[in-house]
């Protein structure tokens, strides 16, 4: 749509008496609509479906969103602020970086939008929760979602001081460095992020063979290996990577465990610390290095020379 229907479009939202006044109401908002996928995961927790007049369309896609039957139902936008317009919000949630022009256009025409900043750990997902509820006029939704996400990480929270490495392998060779979600939940189910002790390359690169090489306790898939057909997912099916898979415990993380700060993060934790008690006990139960461990890396390194084109 042209910047002179969008003008079109401000003017008959301001002249209509009934949504002029749904944008400018200074009551808790009837019509939310979310436009980012992280501030859809939260505010579906806080409010009913019949203050959401619309979720972001990722909402509805299994392989991003964990909340797609709850999204079920509810209208759905890509972001753009004609189709938010159209809607006639009185509130627009989003997160920071996220479609800006939007954003800034939304702005500008006197509907009221909340960015959302984005959690890289457990405490910016308690903030985002914070700040969507009092923004909803639920702060008190917010307290207890929060009180029971908290409930959920203290129940599952590993003793001891054994912490098996791990190391969160993705599409196109990605590994998940210190300071994001990834390194939080590990580091909170017990492990070791080895992410953090090895050289990355551009973007958080770890080559195959260097995966292959120095192997962790725990293998973290975070995209599941089929569930993207690109040739940058190849890395997840290659014959190396399998064969490792056979000798050593893992994990998989698909992105709706952990690509936005949400409760859905607390899935992610539980799914690794079930995990983690086996491989401490082998390590305790073992005590020295297992020269097995040696021979087998040294047949994964030789199938990965083998599998090489």
């Amino acid at each position: 749509m042209a910047l002179g229907a969008v003008a079109l479009l401000a003017c008959a939202l301001a002249s209509s008496p009934s949504r002029a006044d749904s944008v400018r109401s200074n009551g808790p908002a009837r019509r939310i609509v979310s436009i980012n996928l992280c501030t859809d995961q939260i505010l579906v927790h806080l409010v009913g479906r019949e203050r959401i007049a619309a979720l972001s369309h990722l909402a509805g896609d299994s392989q991003l969103s964990p909340v797609v039957a709850d999204a079920a139902g509810i209208a759905s936008v890509h972001g753009s602020a004609e189709e938010v317009l159209a809607l006639a919000p009185d509130l627009v949630l989003t997160a920071e970086y996220s479609t800006p022009q939007a954003v800034a256009l939304l702005n500008r025409l006197g509907v009221r939008v909340e960015v959302v900043p984005l959690a890289s750990d457990l405490e910016g997902i308690r903030v985002a929760i914070r700040r969507i509820a009092a923004a909803v006029g639920e702060p008190e939704r917010g307290d207890a979602l929060i009180r029971a996400f908290d409930a959920r990480l203290d129940a599952v929270r590993p003793g001891g001081a054994a912490k098996p490495t791990a190391l969160a392998y993705q599409v196109n060779s990605l590994s998940a460095g210190p300071g994001g979600l990834i390194d939080a939940m590990l580091n909170t189910a017990g492990f070791r992020n080895m992410a953090s002790e090895l050289k990355l390359g551009p973007a958080g690169r770890l080559p195959l063979e260097s995966f292959i090489a120095r192997p962790p306790d725990l293998v973290v898939l975070a995209n599941a290996p089929d569930a993207f057909r690109s040739v940058s997912a190849d890395n997840l099916r290659h014959p190396a990577l399998r064969d490792l898979m056979r000798r050593r415990p893992h994990a998989e993380l698909g992105m709706p465990l952990w690509l936005c700060g949400s409760p859905a993060v607390a899935d992610g934790i539980e799914r690794l610390v079930a995990t983690r008690a086996a491989i401490a006990g082998n390590m305790a139960a073992v005590g020295t290095p297992d020269p097995a461990n040696a021979e087998a890396r040294a047949s994964v390194r030789a199938s990965l020379v083998r599998a090489m084109p």
